[in-house]
């Protein structure tokens, strides 16, 4: 696993998200309500927006655009329009610092 530090982790509050870019790949990251840190494909398979700018709710993130919500655990859609799911990456929070793992 390679992990590389992406954000402060004092910059993602709970309840949000925000999109960034690891070598080449457009990523969310997003915090829950409880504090649990996850990063998915930051591009909804359905509408092709950020995912970012949409609302964490529970252990999904609701794409603006059309509503599809993905789950933040594995990828998979959980409301339509979305069929596809999108990809999961590894990460993990220590020492202030958020990192992720899209080399997989």
């Amino acid at each position: 696993m390679s992990l590389v530090p992406v954000l402060a982790a004092d910059d993602l509050a709970a309840g949000s998200a925000v999109r960034i870019i690891v070598e080449d790949r457009e990523v969310c990251i997003a915090r829950t309500e409880d504090g649990t840190v996850h990063a998915i494909d930051d591009v909804c398979t359905h509408g092709e927006v950020s995912l970012a700018e949409g609302d964490v709710l529970g252990c999904t993130v609701e794409c603006w655009l059309h509503g599809s919500a993905f789950d933040l655990r594995n990828g998979e859609p959980t409301t339509p329009p979305a069929f596809e799911p999108v990809e999961v990456y590894a990460c993990e929070e220590r020492d202030g610092q958020i990192f992720v793992d899209v080399a997989g």
